[in-house]
């Protein structure tokens, strides 16, 4: 008979059971995909299918090659802005130049909060400014073609009041995390896993208020024709809307856009000023897409989601930030028995904690974007389903589509890191389907093919 296995040891207890949680997390995260994301938003419509996507159908020869131009004209900046950063992060974070900085600059501070402030303003900071050229070539850019309306200082404004919204979500979440980390320093991860699904809801639910009116003024719809008409919709369809919002887009851009944030108290649908200038029944179209969202509760399911995906990503990741190979690697002093604030627990750390985070956002993208892409499609069935009127939905598609410069033909790169939304001639062809199937007449092509 064999000898029995010994038990855990101490050290090793808390890691298996972050990543026996950090495992069940995701299992629940991929069931909650798997139940609550509309693979089939329009059944029967295959894309591709019986009516194919076929930009040439819908755009004129000007229009096709005016957004091949403002593609080959942003992707540059876009790809290198992407590579440069997430180079940036895991230099910071893999090697000892990240820890040697905040230790400069925060060698003064004997407060501990100051410290972990201060390397959250550092860290931030300098990757900001290394993007910063990138983005100002993508505003070139924008501005050559006509999207952008802001001036420059108004432009760097909005950087400004963007960085200052992340060191403020930043610094409250790493304070709160090596908090933990000093106070339980075996099982940390469990606290910090319920407070990252915690802060997650608390900024869904307080983002519209709080964060949005940073950036833009709102004001509810003018009272008239058009806002009873959305308001007699969203009721018809059984969506609980108090009021529709305009954001003042207009001093910042020309594009198109409208959208659903917040739940509960907080929900509410906005619309882009530059809309309202589109005739009324396109309008509606638009805003019958964003109830979609709503009556589904898309903005409930994704907090829940993101919530459940990091806080076990808190759970994987505290199994490399507490990785002796990788401390090293990052130039943090290894954990010392009896010092709670050496080791994970010293904010150089900070440093590798942001490198991990960008990997994983880096990785996670394109699933989010996949998501994204069916939920957005249903919320366009949902639009059509509302207004039974595929016309006017083609005719809005298209008028987002060139007023936008959208990426008609995006290819798999394209289509993995940045497409949320189905490509302008797929939204189409799916209207063209639904009409189809649903025995109303199918919009012509636009061009008069």
């Amino acid at each position: 008979m064999s000898d029995p296995e010994p038990p855990a040891s101490p050290g090793r207890r808390p890691r298996v059971a972050a990543a026996v949680t950090a495992a069940v997390l995701f299992a629940g995260v991929a069931v909650l995909l798997a139940v609550s994301t509309p693979w089939h938003p329009l059944p029967g419509h295959v894309p591709g299918g019986p009516v194919p996507a076929d930009p040439a159908l819908d755009f004129t020869r000007g229009e096709i090659a005016r957004s091949r131009a403002f593609d080959a004209a942003i992707n540059p900046s876009a790809y290198a802005g992407l590579i440069v950063g997430l180079a940036a992060a895991l230099v910071l974070g893999l090697t000892p130049f990240g820890a040697r900085l905040i230790g400069r600059t925060a060698r003064r501070l004997r407060r501990r909060p100051l410290r972990i402030a201060l390397a959250v303003v550092v860290l931030t900071t300098v990757l900001r400014l290394i993007g910063l050229p990138f983005d100002i070539r993508g505003e070139q850019v924008l501005r050559r073609y006509g999207l952008s309306t802001q001036s420059w200082p108004s432009w760097l404004g909005d950087q400004a009041k963007s960085l200052a919204v992340t060191w403020v979500i930043w610094t409250v979440a790493l304070l709160l995390l090596y908090g933990l980390l000093r106070r339980f320093p075996r099982y940390w991860w469990a606290g910090a896993a319920g407070g990252a699904f915690a802060l997650v809801v608390a900024v869904s639910f307080a983002y519209p208020v709080v964060v949005e009116p940073v950036f833009n003024k709102f004001e509810p719809l003018p009272a008239g024709r058009l806002r009873s008409d959305l308001l007699a919709m969203a009721a018809r369809d059984g969506v609980p809307v108090k009021d529709v919002l305009v954001a003042d887009a207009s001093r910042r851009t020309t594009a198109l856009n409208a959208y659903v944030s917040g739940f509960g108290s907080t929900r509410r649908i906005v619309v882009y000023d530059t809309l309202l200038k589109s005739p009324p029944a396109r309008i509606e179209s638009i805003v019958a897409h964003e109830l979609g969202h709503a009556k589904n509760g898309d903005v409930l399911w994704g907090t829940l989601v993101g919530a459940l995906g990091v806080a076990g990503a808190v759970c994987l990741l505290s199994l490399l930030l507490t990785s002796p190979r990788l401390l090293a690697r990052a130039g943090v002093p290894a954990r010392r028995p009896g010092e709670p604030g050496s080791g994970a627990a010293d904010p150089r750390s900070a440093a590798l904690l942001l490198a991990l985070v960008t990997v994983a956002a880096q990785l996670g993208g394109p699933a989010q974007n996949l998501v994204s892409r069916h939920i957005e499609a249903r919320a366009d069935a949902h639009a059509l389903d509302l207004t039974r009127d595929p016309g006017t939905f083609v005719s809005m598609q298209h008028e987002l589509s060139v007023r936008n410069i959208s990426d008609l033909a995006p290819d798999a790169l394209e289509r993995a890191l940045w497409l949320t939304h189905p490509a302008g001639p797929e939204r189409i062809a799916m209207a063209r389907d639904w009409a189809r199937m649903h025995h109303v007449t199918a919009p012509p092509p636009l061009t008069g093919r």
